[in-house]
């Protein structure tokens, strides 16, 4: 999932220390820290921190696939644990060296994906939606509508075949995580018929030129359309009626890593309430942090966009990870949609 863009120019902040100190190095999605956060940890605890970003769950896959990337903290999403742990790529996380475990809302602290947090640390959540502009009247309120031809050369779908694919199947009313392959080949008929009218496929991108009015329309991942809408007044975001998917990014520690005790110190420290309020307030993002979520102010708090109600919940479908057979067609599928 390739959602923000905001701290990019926060590796060379972070650097890599004084010579002589320990180094930690985190790989995690853009805009996904407040600007002191890593400046923070790395004067309390002594060290260097290196801190860089991606954009997207594959590009983290091509960097840690090897077991030799360099890194030791990463933050997949959801339905990425489970692959990378059968991959034998994570260490199991140490509870014990994890005391503020028990700030995460209660929903998080039995995920699906990994119910007793033996190798993932739910960070921040969210869903997949709609950005739009004003002006356009009826505004866009279903999936469906982004295949409307008065959008032409003005709408985007992200650079995500989850998610494209997503869209696509829930649009025919079939679930998002399909394994179905008429279900997928019909996924892919739609695609394609979308194409003629699309802008491009693109993810944190997309949100200046949304910001700009040159883009109406978007696919978008809620924390990265709520950041557009903070830009600009002409921009709202909807739920799709026919369903949308969820997603939490999640810290992990890598088995590669050297230094996975100073690791579980900085998800620690992530998980603090006041360190995780500092990010959301910074950031725009839906935190998973229960008490972090209680310092912010009401209107935080009661973002339909970073926090749906339960109403609106109830159409939203996690993401999950697929049998192999699936997650291979589904590649070859995107493969040629992009292509085409």
């Amino acid at each position: 999932m390739n959602r923000r863009a905001f701290v990019l120019a926060l590796p060379a902040l972070a650097g890599c220390g004084r010579r002589g100190r320990p180094r930690l190095n985190v790989f995690n999605w853009s805009n996904y820290v407040a600007p002191d956060t890593v400046p923070r940890f790395e004067a309390e605890a002594g060290v260097g921190v290196r801190y860089a970003v991606y954009e997207s769950n594959e590009e983290l896959l091509a960097r840690v696939m090897s077991g030799n990337s360099g890194w030791d903290l990463v933050f997949p999403s959801n339905y990425i644990v489970e692959p990378l742990r059968e991959m034998n790529l994570l260490a199991r996380l140490r509870q014990d060296w994890l005391p503020n475990l028990d700030n995460l809302d209660p929903r998080f602290r039995a995920p699906e994906w990994d119910p007793g947090l033996a190798w993932s640390v739910p960070y921040m959540w969210g869903g997949c939606g709609i950005l739009y502009n004003r002006r356009l009247d009826p505004p866009p309120a279903r999936w469906a509508d982004l295949w409307n031809a008065r959008l032409r050369g003005r709408v985007t779908m992200l650079d995500d075949p989850g998610e494209v694919l997503g869209a696509c199947l829930q649009k025919l009313g079939f679930p998002l995580n399909s394994t179905d392959p008429g279900q997928l080949d019909a996924a892919r008929r739609e695609a394609l018929a979308q194409k003629p009218i699309l802008r491009a496929y693109l993810n944190a991108e997309v949100r200046d030129q949304a910001v700009a009015g040159d883009v109406l329309a978007a696919q978008m991942w809620a924390t990265t359309a709520q950041q557009a809408m903070d830009a600009s007044r002409e921009l709202a975001f909807a739920y799709p009626a026919e369903g949308f998917s969820l997603y939490a990014d999640t810290a992990v520690v890598l088995r590669e890593s050297r230094r996975p005790e100073l690791a579980h110190r900085f998800i620690d420290y992530l998980l603090r309430p006041q360190v995780g309020a500092a990010i959301v307030t910074a950031s725009r993002t839906a935190t998973t942090n229960r008490a972090a979520l209680e310092l912010l102010p009401e209107t935080v708090r009661n973002s339909p966009t970073l926090y749906p109600s339960p109403k609106t919940l109830r159409r939203g479908e996690w993401q999950r990870a697929l049998p192999p057979a699936a997650q291979r067609l589904r590649d070859r599928l995107w493969t040629e949609i992009k292509s085409t």
